[in-house]
């Protein structure tokens, strides 16, 4: 007997825009053999905030610690694969960097590209929302933190 499907549920994510001198802060990671760009990201924890997931993605994929500074959006897409995204942006200003901590599987470096270079690369770019959330972030869309709140 099959077991009915249970509710659909969507991939729960977060991104972080870091800028220092002008440059956005981006990781280069393989994905089935590619090497593709995007923010630090990643997917959201049980029992986790949205906040603490995006300062954790951020350690874990690029060493730096942030102080995150606003709410950028939400973001939702469907991927070629049939996968669902919801994706909550935030910015940040980096705080400390540990160039010793090992960084996320799948994760061969974090780099500082300028705008005009991630646009640029968007044949590497790992969604279309890697270049939407730094349009939006760079067009001043920022948003208090308070919007995203955790409930106990």
């Amino acid at each position: 007997m099959a077991l009915a499907p249970g509710p659909w549920q969507p991939d729960v994510t977060v991104a972080t825009v870091v800028v220092r001198d002008g440059r956005l802060l981006q990781v280069e990671e393989s994905i089935a053999g590619a090497l593709v760009l995007n923010q630090p990201a990643g997917h959201l924890e049980p029992d986790e905030s949205l906040l603490q997931a995006a300062l954790r993605e951020t350690l874990e994929e690029t060493g730096w610690q942030v102080r995150l500074t606003a709410f950028i959006g939400a973001y939702q897409w469907k991927a070629d694969n049939g996968r669902h995204y919801l994706r909550f942006a935030f910015a940040a200003e980096p705080v400390a960097h540990d160039p010793q901590r090992p960084l996320d599987d799948g994760i061969v470096r974090a780099l500082w590209m300028t705008p005009a270079e991630l646009q640029a690369a968007a044949p590497r770019w790992r969604s279309p929302l890697v270049w939407q959330v730094a349009a939006d972030f760079l067009a001043g869309k920022r948003y208090p933190l308070d919007l995203v709140r955790q409930l106990a």
